[in-house]
């Protein structure tokens, strides 16, 4: 297929002309079960009613103004995600990774306010991912995503994830803060310890420096929870929320507490695009799906199936599932062989998964989705270590 894009991407080999629920659709009807999800962003499915109510209503009253003016529905949303979380106040932006930017910018400026201006290094972790922009790539220090990109010292102090004194070792009278996903997605999905995200909230507390949870792909319900760090009662200063935050309607968010969002005075920061009320819209019918009474509870139960499933064939198929990592879902499967392998066996199977590091394929599906469709998985999921298996 010939095509005008540049090939960053690569060259897909499915092209999808419409969704609807958990299942993806090609030009000649061919059903693919999506548990990709748009990789966490389609949290609700493809084209789900309330999220198309939404845009449809929206799209006749007012798309943009830009920030120099107000609106009731995007001021509606930030006082929702400020009530529903540890925030004071609430950054608008496109992706996750302008949230991710914004947060930096605020980790530099709070100590510039405050009369430290040496303290500009931030703390990130191996195995991170924090978008792919320069800030961020330089940040997570990837030599696939930095090639070509960066020139000398970016402010930024990577330790091992993990390794509590190897982050308290590398804090000087520069540093300005930490960043970290509470669940590693691009890494291997592996969630942090509850004692590890502790030490980290002490060590921040104890040196003055501010803690940045990156919660665009773990947030949004995807644990089971609105935010991945609320499962452990540990609260950051800031955080960024994007992909599931628009069901597949861009935008992001950075959120912080009011100490740190005070010195972000008219001019610090900006976005043309950011908190439209378009985007707003949706986000707000999104808000009203996973807050709504037994969401919650649900995530977790088709976990609970999902999970149960992977590990029964890991112990049918040893020479092809070493098991999973996870929350929620936001699942991890460890392949014994080839990861690349494995998803390609489960696209032949019609089911879309997408791969991790740590040798693994991650699956997201829609927090909606139904036990059938489960089942369905976990049967693609049989052929695939059956097929796997006798190679």
């Amino acid at each position: 297929m010939t095509t005008a894009l540049m090939a960053n991407y690569g060259n897909p080999s499915l092209q999808f002309t419409h969704g609807k629920g958990s299942f993806l659709y090609t030009a000649d009807e061919e059903a693919y079960l999506d548990f990709t999800a748009g990789i966490a962003v389609n949290c609700l499915g493809h084209c789900h009613p309330a999220l198309v109510k939404a845009i449809q209503a929206q799209s006749e009253t007012l798309w943009h103004t830009s920030n120099l003016f107000s609106n009731p529905v995007t001021e509606r949303l930030a006082k929702r995600l400020t009530e529903l979380s540890f925030a004071d106040r609430v950054f608008f932006a496109n992706s996750g990774t302008e949230a991710v930017e914004c947060g930096f910018k605020m980790m530099r400026r709070y100590h510039y306010h405050h009369g430290n201006p040496q303290r500009q290094r931030i703390i990130t972790l191996t195995e991170s991912f924090h978008g792919r922009t320069l800030a961020p790539i330089a940040a997570c220090r990837n030599p696939l995503h930095i090639e070509g990109f960066l020139v000398g010292d970016s402010g930024f102090d990577q330790v091992r994830y993990g390794d509590l004194q190897a982050l308290a070792d590398s804090i000087t009278d520069k540093t300005a803060g930490v960043i970290l996903e509470p669940v590693q997605g691009e890494g291997g999905i592996r969630p942090a310890t509850a004692e590890y995200l502790r030490g980290i909230r002490e060590l921040c507390d104890q040196h003055g420096l501010l803690l940045m949870f990156d919660e665009v792909q773990s947030g949004m319900g995807r644990t089971g929870h609105l935010f991945a760090h609320k499962a452990h009662g540990i609260e950051p200063d800031l955080l960024a929320s994007a992909k599931g935050l628009g069901g597949g309607f861009p935008i992001g968010a950075c959120l912080s507490t009011e100490k740190v969002a005070a010195v972000m005075t008219a001019g610090t920061h900006g976005s043309t695009f950011g908190g439209n009320p378009l985007a707003a819209a949706v986000a707000n019918a999104v808000l009203d799906e996973l807050t709504s009474p037994g969401f919650m509870a649900q995530v977790k139960d088709r976990s609970q199936k999902l999970c149960q499933g992977i590990d029964a064939l890991a112990k049918a198929f040893p020479g092809v599932l070493k098991g999973y990592t996870g929350a929620g879902l936001m699942i991890g499967i460890v392949s014994a062989g080839s990861n690349a392998e494995l998803l390609a066996a489960l696209q032949q199977q019609k089911v879309l998964a997408v791969k991790a590091g740590g040798n693994s394929v991650r699956l997201l599906p829609p927090l909606n989705v139904s036990e059938s469709e489960i089942d369905q998985a976990l049967a693609a999921l049989e052929a695939a270590c059956r097929h796997l298996s006798q190679q």
